[in-house]
């Protein structure tokens, strides 16, 4: 943990369940815990999990000028979120290409809160917010207890009220167990989930009380690890692992456009003006390959890095597999070929662990109508 400058409140119950505390994005992060993950892939698939995401780097806005910055750094109009309201967006470099997804959080009329992974929104924002009215805050402090699964409105429920009414990319200020908090309606599994911001001193509390009371209800700790499981499934892509930082072009430098990573729909309609707009419009019909699915025709998952062939060449990379002990498939992201990025189209995996047929699919894998991250009541 020699990268670590960031803290966890809850670092010792992380330990206590059997994690080492690997780095990720400076903060010493549950990657795994002792027990099997299948077993904490069960429980958000079927009741809910409670996992610590508080890796996440979470930065305040504040100020008139505020919205400016976000509507140079993000492909997101910001003119339509209002208060209590969130949207995923994207960030660009000046090539068109993809540098960081975030979600943004307004929180009052001139406030604003972003929360992104390891790549460099934080810096992006102080650098365009330099010289104007808005105030950048990083704020280290604030933990990120996501409770993802069918059953986390059922327990929260029991101590909030309202939040059966709290719709898909919605917030609400509110309090917890006593201490305030801000609990979204969003999360990384593909599931009905809610993240709850949480200062540091309050962290142990909401996570022990969650963890104490869900434990009738089969809700349990999970791994920050077991997200790989369920964004296979679920097609949420995870920086810089599905990009070309991790698998790079042999003649070229690093760098996707949101066409190829399938992320375009996070440009609002008709906006121009943000950071790459104009590269991104021209790369268009430019796309070197797609962010695609695979079934594999196995009864354990592939690895990442793991080459796809057809047709005798190679034509692709495995960037994220997993097997599913509820629907028993092995499943995979790909970076595919334009051509081989159609459904049904027949695929080798040739990798060190594993060589067996596969086929391409669409994604996501599970629940392609997003009917239950969006399910209301």
């Amino acid at each position: 943990m020699a990268l670590s400058w960031r803290f966890s409140a809850l670092a010792d119950r992380h330990r206590a369940l059997g994690s080492k505390l690997e780095d990720w994005s400076g903060m010493g992060t549950a990657w795994t815990y002792a027990k099997d993950m299948s077993e904490e892939h069960v429980a958000v698939r079927t009741k809910a999990g409670l996992m610590d995401v508080s890796g996440l780097k979470k930065v305040h806005l504040v100020g008139p000028h505020a919205i400016a910055v976000l509507e140079y750094v993000t492909t997101r109009s910001m003119a339509k979120i209002t208060p209590g309201r969130s949207v995923y967006a994207c960030m660009l470099n000046d090539r068109g290409y993809f540098t960081e997804d975030c979600i943004v959080y307004r929180t009052g009329p001139n406030a604003w809160m972003l929360v992104h992974g390891s790549g460099s929104g934080h810096e992006e924002i102080a650098k365009q917010a330099a010289g104007r009215n808005c105030a950048v805050l990083f704020d280290d402090d604030l933990h990120d207890l996501s409770l993802q699964g069918p059953l986390a409105v059922d327990y929260l429920a029991q101590h909030v009220p309202g939040i059966r009414d709290l719709k898909y990319f919605h917030h609400m200020q509110t309090t917890l167990f006593g201490v305030p908090v801000m609990i979204s309606r969003t999360g990384y599994t593909g599931e009905r989930g809610y993240e709850i911001f949480v200062r540091g001193q309050d962290a142990p509390l909401v996570w022990d009380r969650i963890v104490e009371e869900g434990k009738g209800m089969g809700i349990i700790p999970c791994c920050f690890s077991v997200l790989d499981m369920l964004r296979v499934e679920s097609y949420l892509l995870f920086y810089p692992y599905d990009n070309s930082q991790m698998y790079p072009f042999a003649d070229q430098g690093p760098g996707d456009s949101l066409w190829e990573l399938g992320l375009d729909f996070t440009v609002s309609p008709g906006k121009t003006g943000f950071r790459g707009a104009e590269e991104h419009i021209r790369l268009q019909g430019k796309e070197r390959f797609r962010i695609f699915g695979m079934l594999i025709d196995a009864d354990r998952p592939a690895d990442a890095g793991d080459e796809v062939w057809a047709d005798g060449r190679k034509v692709g990379v495995i960037t994220c597999p997993c097997y599913s002990s509820l629907t028993r498939k092995s499943m995979a992201i790909a970076r595919l070929d334009v051509d081989k990025a159609v459904h049904g189209t027949k695929l080798e995996v040739r990798g060190k662990a594993l060589e067996a047929a596969a086929s391409s699919h669409t994604l996501p894998f599970d629940d392609p109508e997003k009917k239950k991250r969006t399910a209301v009541g």
